[in-house]
């Protein structure tokens, strides 16, 4: 299995031991990007706060550890978040 195929079906941010989604919670697919095919928990995150979209960290994009990745909602699929490119 490689490291795509591994990550697919996962939380970002979610307990290595306990990865998958959880009952009762709202995800979003991520896509593209060094995030590609992880969920993310928007469960707590308001209408404005999605609409803006996330800078999430991570240590495999563009910048390496301290960086992040940003991603937005797909217009018309608020389901899925595509990436925007890397931040410092």
């Amino acid at each position: 299995m490689d490291e795509v195929e591994f990550m697919r079906g996962r939380v970002y941010g979610a307990d290595h031991d306990n990865p998958g989604p959880r009952a009762g919670r709202v995800y979003a697919h991520l896509v593209g990007g060094p995030l590609d095919g992880l969920l993310l928990d928007v469960t707590d995150l308001t209408d404005q706060e999605r609409a803006r979209g996330v800078t999430l960290a991570t240590e495999i994009g563009r910048y390496g550890p301290g960086g992040g990745s940003a991603y937005t909602p797909r217009p018309g699929d608020v389901r899925r978040f595509d990436w925007r490119g890397d931040v410092p």
